[in-house]
């Protein structure tokens, strides 16, 4: 359990004239822990973890049922940094009824102090319907990995002065219907300062620039947990996986060399029956025990 005071929705809104929020994604009780510790002041249990944790190429492969999983990990860690969970594809889709009762089991089972959702204008009556059961919600806007068929790929949006126009629009029908921050993906910087001075509420950005009012990134990223390429805008401040690679090269050439484990990581018994096992007496007695317990 952290130190820092607790991270609360007032506070995040309170942040919007700084100093600058800091957001990690964390999907389990360890991560949430670092991530606590280090002082985050928001983890979001992302609909990543698909990517991330269980190796699907979409976050599309996220289910409620496993976001619950992730969420009650990380809540259990106990982390002073505000709780936001992702609800994932389809959790928000199919009725206003099913989003807040799904929306509801993230916050009772997982333990969430908010939920995160994507989409713009089209989402408002959705969000109000969550915000009236006393849920409090984060908006998504930009490059939104739910949309990623129809996007065409995880392209940067808003170039156009139309799409630019309409992102602008959404943030404010967002902020209308009384989100308490809003993320902004992969858009021109440019864009993202023009909807942060927009809007009342934080801008939390990923690829957006350095002019929203905060900023969020994988946790593995912002480790070098992951493999291969990753996104521009990523900055990865430590390489753990390859330590971890050395780490255990070391220790499989310790167990075949004989090194592992040394003295000091091994159990002992007194002299006497160390002796005894060693000149095979301890076996006889048991095996003499043994049978005179099956004996008529």
């Amino acid at each position: 359990m952290s130190e820092h005071a607790p991270i609360t929705v007032p506070i995040v809104r309170e942040r919007k004239s700084g100093p600058k929020l800091t957001m990690v994604t964390a999907y389990d009780h360890p991560s949430a822990s670092i991530a606590s510790a280090a002082g985050i002041d928001i983890i979001l249990v992302g609909d990543s973890v698909a990517n991330a944790v269980h190796g699907f190429e979409k976050t599309l492969s996220a289910t409620v049922d496993l976001m619950v999983i992730h969420a009650a990990a990380v809540t259990r860690a106990k982390p002073h940094s505000l709780v936001v969970v992702d609800m994932p594809w389809m959790s928000y889709h199919v009725s206003d009824e099913e989003a807040v009762r799904n929306a509801g089991r993230l916050v009772r089972e997982g333990g969430a102090s908010a939920v995160k959702l994507e989409g713009g204008s089209n989402r408002t009556e959705t969000i109000k319907r969550i915000l009236a059961a006393e849920i409090p919600v984060m908006g998504h806007l930009g490059l939104t990995p739910q949309s990623v068929n129809a996007m065409g790929g995880y392209k940067v949006q808003g170039k156009a002065i139309e799409d630019a126009q309409e992102m602008i629009a959404d943030a404010k029908a967002l902020e209308a219907a009384g989100v308490f921050s809003i993320v902004l993906e992969g858009v021109p910087d440019v864009l993202a300062e023009a909807i942060t001075e927009a809007v009342s509420v934080p801008t939390i950005g990923i690829g957006a620039g350095d002019a929203t009012d905060g900023q969020v990134l994988v946790f593995h990223d912002v480790l070098g947990l992951g493999g291969g390429r990753y996104p521009k805008f990523v900055r990865s401040y430590a390489d753990l996986r390859g330590q971890a690679i050395e780490a255990l090269q070391r220790y499989a050439a310790d167990v075949q060399s004989g090194a592992f484990p040394a003295e000091a990581e091994t159990y002992h018994v007194r002299d006497e029956v160390a002796r005894m096992l060693a000149d095979g007496g301890a076996l006889s007695d048991a095996k003499e025990s043994s049978s005179s317990s099956q004996s008529p």
